[in-house]
């Protein structure tokens, strides 16, 4: 019960902001973008973006991606991830609980996950949930807010959820860690 609370205090928070989302993000969602499809393919996959927001990364992977799913569990913010999705073809849109995601295991060849974390009660079993729904070989992207993780315990959720890292961002122009993960035992490289 007092997890569904934090999670409707969240909901609410972003239902009130979701407004002026795009004018106080944008930019600095951007730069989180671009690092994190850096070094990723995204042609012709099926994406999950989870904590879509108002849709700000449909125009980075949309036009490349067979499929894009964008999960949020702001009513509000999802409006306006209608309209950033009303240019593109292959884009749904669901509202859902990060915990509980309404998908078959294995339904994703990508997912992203831009600024969740910090939200959810416990990032551990959220990240054990995008694991359910990503296929064998997928592989998938989340950041760490920096003033609400430090580097150590980020590090120490992503192995708590059994996950191998694949690329790590810890740029100083970013407020954000930027990983991309695989579910595999993979070498580990960070940069």
């Amino acid at each position: 019960m007092a997890a569904w609370k934090e999670k409707n205090k969240i909901m609410q928070r972003y239902d009130l902001t979701a407004e002026m989302y795009d004018e106080r993000y944008a930019e600095e969602q951007a730069s989180k973008y671009k690092v994190a499809l850096e070094n990723l393919k995204v042609a012709e996959t099926i994406i999950l973006d989870v904590g879509c927001g108002s849709g700000l990364f449909f125009s980075y992977v949309a036009p490349h991606a067979k499929l894009v799913v964008g999960v949020d569990i702001s009513r509000k913010l999802l409006i306006h991830a209608k309209e950033q999705a009303c240019p593109f073809q292959d884009i749904f849109l669901i509202q859902a609980d990060a915990d509980y995601l309404p998908f078959a295991k294995s339904s994703f060849d990508t997912v992203f996950a831009f600024t969740l974390l910090q939200n959810v009660p416990n990032p551990v079993e959220t990240l054990k949930e995008f694991k359910r729904v990503t296929k064998q070989k997928g592989k998938f992207v989340v950041t760490g807010l920096k003033k609400a993780f430090t580097l150590d315990k980020f590090l120490d959720l992503l192995e708590a959820a059994g996950l191998t890292v694949v690329s790590f961002a810890d740029d100083e122009d970013l407020k954000c860690y930027v990983v991309a993960l695989s579910l595999g035992r993979t070498c580990t490289s960070t940069t």
